[in-house]
């Protein structure tokens, strides 16, 4: 299993307490960080000593940075409001001329640009180099829609946390670096509940893992 890091700085007699209570202790007492531009693999998934994980990978600084997601907040700044437009292929977003905020399939350097990515993932390890990764729950003022550009982006959503017909379980291919359209319907903070699980090559199953993340809509 992968060990998160993150950098702190302490003195006096908290210093003494981390000290005897050991890093982790005080990595669970370190605010989160939270991220608000450039280029973030949201979904990051990654497979070490025979479990399977998910982690927030932080390519917008050099050296990237890799954190559990309970420990980040994923911001969608006030510039990544959107004006929903009109027609059925949009009608997953709400209502036409409505405003809900998107972090986009394509990058725009003045927002987060959120990516999913099965980079870390060998092939050969699981059936056909895949793994599903499944939207399990959302809590929030609204709801959070995970789709492709496309003739008709509706019929590419991966996840949506409102429609029941909808598998909201997605693929993720050893090797594969993706990119798509990440919607809140209203400002405020959500919490997204994602659950990891694969077949390895031998058949056998791997427990699956699950991680909750923290997006903060709006200013």
């Amino acid at each position: 299993m992968r060990t998160f890091t993150r950098a702190f700085t302490v003195a006096g007699s908290v210093a003494a307490a981390i000290a005897v209570a050991g890093l982790s202790s005080a990595h669970a007492a370190a605010a989160a960080v939270t991220l608000t531009k450039g280029h973030v693999d949201v979904l990051d998934v990654e497979y070490a000593d025979g479990e399977l994980e998910l982690h927030v990978h932080d390519e917008s600084v050099t050296p990237d940075v890799e954190y559990a997601p309970a420990d980040a907040v994923l911001q969608a700044l006030p510039g990544s409001a959107y004006t929903v437009p009109s027609g059925t292929c949009y009608s997953h977003l709400g209502t036409a001329g409505s405003t809900v905020y998107r972090l986009p399939q394509t990058e725009n350097v003045n927002l987060l640009w959120p990516g999913i990515s099965g980079e870390h993932l060998a092939g050969g390890v699981f059936q056909s180099d895949r793994v599903q990764v499944k939207l399990v729950s959302v809590a929030g003022p609204g709801k959070l829609t995970v789709y492709k550009n496309g003739l008709c982006p509706r019929s590419n959503r991966y996840y949506d946390s409102t429609d029941a017909a909808l598998t909201n379980t997605r693929n993720v291919t050893a090797g594969e670096h993706d990119h798509a359209n990440w919607v809140f319907t209203k400002t405020g903070t959500y919490t997204a509940t994602f659950e990891v699980s694969g077949t390895l090559t031998n058949g056998a199953t791997v427990a699956p893992a699950s991680a909750t993340y923290t997006f903060k809509v709006g200013s």
